[in-house]
């Protein structure tokens, strides 16, 4: 049995519905019904289930959940970089009106340098024997670019992340701090000249003051080389602050996505509003009612019937096990995946009318 045949294909049954306005025809990068499934000890997993968006040029992404939702996963599919062996993935992956998975290793290869990955850990991507200047400028390398030119991208990616070739030269990533590694890895992605990068956890390991200027790097490189971004976070806190548009994910889904605005000030869904429950406010006198039991978090070999999230739901009814919902246009301007979502504004949060 192959690889492809060890993983069976499952029918999503995506349905043509309202959020299929919501997708461009000029995007960058489109993605359409992405399904990633794993075979485990003769159980079969469902990371991924027919998760659709697009990216535009110059734009950032927010794709965000608690951990084992799919964001990673999503990342790996869309860049190949998913281990092949009881691993199937499903969908239309588009860069640049090329279908992904029709191209051939070469042809892959090819296009590669356009389609970059910051990693959440830096060091363990790093080889820890070769010198930093050599790491940044890997890719080159393997391009093919003469060594003028190599130097002179190296130098020129070391300087918008604020370093230089001086403070790196002779030196080995075990020499640097956290941040300063977070920085090398932008470089690395940067030298080669993406049009897109998907940035995986890119702050998650490091202090709130270097995660701040991190989050600040990337914004300053984006507007400078018009670059598009999807950036990958449990911490919405974080995701406002880098992303355009946001899409929260639940047990391998998308269950709201929509502008930054709609999604912190009306949030429909009640995982958004769970997660957003989770940010720490400086506010003793704040009191928030949980609108999610933390609890009763469903198998990912077995999901429930009907919508996922209705184990942990207060607003669950009977419609909510036998139909599963889809993402339906709300008053505010987001897609949300709900039978019954809610209309009014997060706690403690003023919108437009009421300031």
């Amino acid at each position: 049995m192959n690889d492809e045949a060890s993983v069976q294909a499952v029918d999503t049954g995506a349905a043509t519905h309202a959020f299929d306005a919501f997708l461009r025809d000029d995007a960058l990068l489109k993605v359409r019904d992405l399904s990633v499934r794993y075979r485990r000890g003769g159980k079969i997993f469902v990371a991924v289930d027919g998760v659709s968006f697009d990216v535009a040029p110059g734009e950032t992404l927010g794709l965000v959940g608690e951990s084992g939702s799919g964001k990673t996963t999503i990342g790996r599919a869309l860049l190949k970089l998913l281990p092949k062996a009881d691993t199937r993935v499903d969908g239309h992956v588009e860069y640049d009106g090329l279908n992904l998975a029709d191209l051939s290793a070469s042809d892959l290869r090819a296009i590669r340098s356009k389609l970059q990955m910051i990693f959440q850990d830096p060091i363990s991507s790093f080889n820890p024997r070769r010198k930093v200047q050599d790491i940044v400028g890997e890719g080159l390398e393997i391009q093919g670019i003469r060594k003028a030119e190599r130097l002179e991208r190296v130098d020129r990616a070391l300087n918008d992340v604020g370093m230089s070739r001086t403070m790196v030269e002779g030196r080995r990533p075990h020499q640097f701090s956290g941040g300063q590694c977070q920085r090398i890895a932008i470089a690395r992605a940067l030298a080669v000249g993406p049009e897109l990068i998907v940035c995986d956890e890119p702050v998650a390991s490091l202090d709130v003051s270097v995660q701040a200027h991190v989050i600040n790097l990337l914004q300053d490189i984006r507007q400078k080389r018009n670059l598009a971004l999807i950036f990958i976070s449990h911490d919405l806190a974080v995701v406002r602050n880098v992303s355009d548009r946001v899409a929260v994910l639940y047990m391998g889904k998308i269950v709201e996505t929509g502008t930054g605005d709609a999604i912190y000030q009306r949030p429909a869904h009640p995982y958004t509003r769970m997660l957003l429950e989770a940010v720490p406010v400086p506010d003793a006198s704040r009191k928030i009612v949980p609108s999610a039991t933390p609890t009763q978090a469903s198998s990912r070999s077995a999901p429930p019937s009907g919508c996922r999230f209705r184990l942990r739901c207060p607003r669950a009814q009977a419609i909510c096990a036998g139909e599963e919902p889809k993402l339906t246009a709300m008053p505010y301007g987001q897609y949300a995946a709900c039978h019954f979502p809610h209309d009014e504004p997060a706690p403690g949060m003023k919108t437009a009318e009421q300031s």
